[in-house]
């Protein structure tokens, strides 16, 4: 086996070609060694860098070692046909592909598509003329460009798609971790307060939610509960809702803004209209967040059942008295973070023994019908009203939830994050 370096074609016309060319090589298969030295001498002369073989094996060889751009294959050689040639060629793992030209004395239709089915990408009848050569060279070479490029675009991409699925992998972990934290705002579903209870439901849409539901108690029988919905989804929304509840913590009285020091010995809750307007000042001071939320926030005497409470934007929080009626409280008001100067005025209820005070966020009301329709607060109660009375808090809103699962026939995926607190007054 033999290999000539190509002969370069003259002329300033065709220098592009030939500087194109040279960078393509093609081997000759031919057990007559005149018609590969023509061959050979042919394409030398169009620009291209030429190898030669003198056998079937001896080229599947070669192109084990550095697969050409394009063959021309004798047909009929001893041995290995050019067919098999082509077969072989074919079941290599070359890593590129080999644009595979049959050279023939027949010109029968049957053996044309005989070629065709064994892989060959063109034939060529002998005696071959240098014009239709270099016209079928020049139309491989024009496939050969489309899928090189082609399997760059490919390799491109599945590169890309690497990168994107290794950053993806670290934002899902985390993600992971995020969800971790935000669960830890919500350590205990179930809190007792004296003889009443609160228990706490948080199921966010996606990995992250905006939902944040709470209770705390600075003592001396009182409590404060309250929901919060931070405005739009994902990441930043539990930013906003992670940022929320450090106002308002449990853990940190000191710290939390519904809570005030009397006389230095002692904490009381503030108002809650006060609370609505602090936390509206101090979103309004935070500049660039667009963020607001909408809350119901509630202080209760926990002896005498009195509530005090501020509807900002929220849905309306539901009372289930114990003898079965159902009331829904509140005045709508605006939500904190979306005007400076909102004003938020107080409502007050009083809950007797066995009474039970729902808040709940909008994934319950505003959540989709298969027939189009939102669930709205008389759904809402209708689903409570399918809760078992006797049901403890925790098995209460796990119905419940289940319960609008069924309704919207949505099963564990919801569009919204859902969440509720509900207080189980005792006296």
């Amino acid at each position: 086996m033999t290999a000539t370096p190509s002969s370069g074609a003259g002329g300033p016309a065709g220098t592009a070609t030939t500087a194109e060319r040279c960078l393509r090589t093609v081997l000759v298969v031919d057990d007559s060694r005149l018609q590969r030295r023509l061959l050979s001498m042919l394409l030398g002369r169009a620009g291209y860098r030429v190898m030669e073989a003198d056998s079937g094996e001896a080229a599947l060889a070669l192109c084990r070692q550095a697969p050409p751009d394009l063959v021309v294959s004798d047909w009929m050689m001893p041995g290995m046909s050019g067919i098999d040639l082509c077969r072989a060629l074919r079941a290599l793992a070359t890593g590129r592909y080999v644009y595979f030209i049959l050279l023939t004395s027949r010109s029968e239709k049957a053996e044309v598509a005989h070629g065709l089915d064994c892989g060959a990408d063109d034939l060529l009848t002998k005696p071959v003329d240098a014009a239709e050569l270099r016209a079928r060279l020049a139309a491989g070479e024009r496939i050969l460009r489309m899928e090189r490029e082609l399997s760059e675009k490919n390799r491109l991409i599945s590169q890309t798609l690497a990168e994107l699925q290794a950053a993806q992998a670290m934002l899902d972990a985390d993600l992971q971790q995020a969800r971790k934290i935000q669960e830890s705002l919500v350590p205990e579903r179930t809190r007792r307060f004296g003889e009443s209870e609160v228990n706490l439901l948080f199921q966010p849409c996606g990995q992250v939610g905006g939902d944040l539901v709470g209770a705390f108690s600075p003592g001396y029988g009182t409590l404060g509960i309250y929901a919060i919905d931070v405005s739009g989804h994902g990441v930043t929304s539990a930013l906003m809702a992670a940022r929320v509840s450090g106002y308002l913590s449990s853990e940190f009285l000191d710290q939390n803004v519904a809570v005030t020091r009397r006389f230095e010995r002692f904490f009381a809750l503030r108002p809650p209209a006060e609370v609505a307007r602090l936390l509206n000042e101090r979103l309004a001071a935070d500049r660039g967040v667009e963020e607001y939320f909408t809350m119901v926030y509630a202080t209760v005497d926990l002896r005498s059942g009195r509530v005090r409470l501020v509807q900002a934007g929220h849905p309306h929080p539901m009372i289930l008295r114990a003898d079965g009626r159902r009331e829904f409280i509140g005045q709508g008001g605006l939500p904190v973070g979306l005007l400076p100067e909102a004003r938020f005025e107080e409502i007050e209820a009083r809950l007797a023994p066995g009474d039970r005070l729902l808040l709940h966020s909008d994934g319950f009301t505003e959540a989709q019908l298969p027939d189009g329709s939102l669930l709205g607060d008389e759904g809402l109660g209708e689903l409570v009203a399918r809760v078992t009375p006797e049901r403890s808090g925790r098995t209460f809103l796990d119905e419940l939830l289940g319960h609008l699962r069924q309704a919207t026939g949505t099963g564990m995926a919801a569009e919204d994050d859902i969440s509720a607190a509900l207080l189980d007054y005792r006296g």
